[in-house]
C-alpha cells in the first residue's frame, strides 16, 4: 500500500468510521408482538421486510413479556393483523395498561388491521393510544383488494407519495373518530376509494372513510392501518418508514 492509501484509509477511518459508530450505537429497537391473536403472513411479512434495515433491531415478543415491562427495552412496538380481541387477551390488563404507558411516555406504535383494532378507544378491550371507534360493530366485510387514495402527508409518514394504490384488505376496522377528552384527533394518511361489503355489512360504511391514520398519545406517535401494505406489492417499505415515523426519526 502506498503514502496515498494509507491517507485515504486515515481519511475514512477519521469521517466514515464514527458515523457508523453512531448508527449502531443508536438502532431503533423494534418490540414485535408475536402471541395468540397475531397470525397469517403479518408477522413473516414484517420480520422479512424490517431485516433488510441495518439500523432496525427487531425481537419478538409475548403478551406476558409486555405485561412484565419489556417495553422499556424498546422504541416502537407492532401489533399485526389477526384478531384485536385476541390480542388483547393475550396481552391482560396488565399488558395493554403498559402499551398505553410505552406509548404516552414516547414510544411508538404501529397497528396492522387487528393491531389497528387494537389501537382504538371505542372497545373496552382496546389499548386506546387512537381516538378511533368503528362505525359498526358488523366488522367481517370480506377479504381481497381495495383501492386506497394517499394523501399529501403521507410520505412523510410512510415513504408512499400521494396517489390510489391497490391494496389487500382482510376485514380491518372502518373507523371515525371518536370523542375522548385528552387524545388528539387522528389524521387520515389514505382513504379508502372503494369497499368490501359482505355478510350483511353495511354498504356505503367503508367508501371515502380513513384506511390508514396517524395520531399521537401523550408524548408518543402512532400509525394506524386498517389494510395490509405489508403484504401489497410496491408498498415493501410502508412497515419500514413507517417504523422512523412513530419512533420521531421521521418528519
Amino acid at each position: 500500500m502506498n503514502r496515498r492509501h494509507f491517507l485515504f484509509a486515515g481519511l475514512f477511518l477519521l469521517f466514515c468510521a464514527p458515523a457508523l459508530h453512531s448508527a449502531d450505537a443508536n438502532p431503533i429497537r423494534v418490540a414485535l408482538f408475536n402471541d395468540d391473536g397475531a397470525f397469517g403472513q403479518g408477522i413473516p411479512r414484517i420480520t422479512e421486510q424490517l431485516g433488510r434495515a441495518a439500523d432496525i433491531r427487531l425481537t419478538k415478543v409475548t403478551g406476558k413479556e409486555i405485561a412484565e415491562g419489556v417495553l422499556k427495552n424498546f422504541d416502537v412496538v407492532i401489533f399485526s393483523g389477526g384478531s384485536g380481541s385476541k390480542e388483547a387477551a393475550a396481552l391482560g390488563d396488565a399488558g395493554r395498561e403498559d402499551v398505553r404507558r410505552f406509548v404516552r411516555d414516547g414510544g411508538g406504535y404501529l397497528g396492522i388491521c387487528a393491531g389497528a383494532y387494537l389501537a382504538c378507544t371505542g372497545f373496552s378491550w382496546g389499548v386506546g393510544v387512537l381516538n378511533a371507534k368503528t362505525v359498526s360493530s358488523k366488522w367481517l366485510r370480506g377479504k381481497g383488494d381495495v383501492e386506497i387514495e394517499f394523501m399529501p402527508q403521507s410520505q412523510a409518514a410512510t415513504g408512499i407519495a400521494e396517489r390510489k394504490h391497490t391494496i389487500r384488505y382482510a376485514n380491518g376496522p372502518i373507523i371515525t373518530a371518536d370523542k375522548r377528552n385528552g387524545i388528539a384527533p387522528f389524521e387520515p394518511l389514505a382513504f379508502f376509494r372503494t369497499e368490501l361489503a359482505e355478510h350483511d355489512s353495511p354498504k356505503g360504511a367503508m367508501t371515502d372513510s380513513p384506511a390508514i391514520v396517524r395520531g399521537v398519545f401523550g408524548k408518543g406517535r402512532v400509525i394506524s392501518s386498517s389494510p395490509h401494505p405489508e403484504q401489497t406489492a410496491g408498498m415493501e417499505s410502508f412497515v419500514e418508514n413507517a417504523v422512523r415515523w412513530v419512533a420521531g426519526r421521521g418528519k
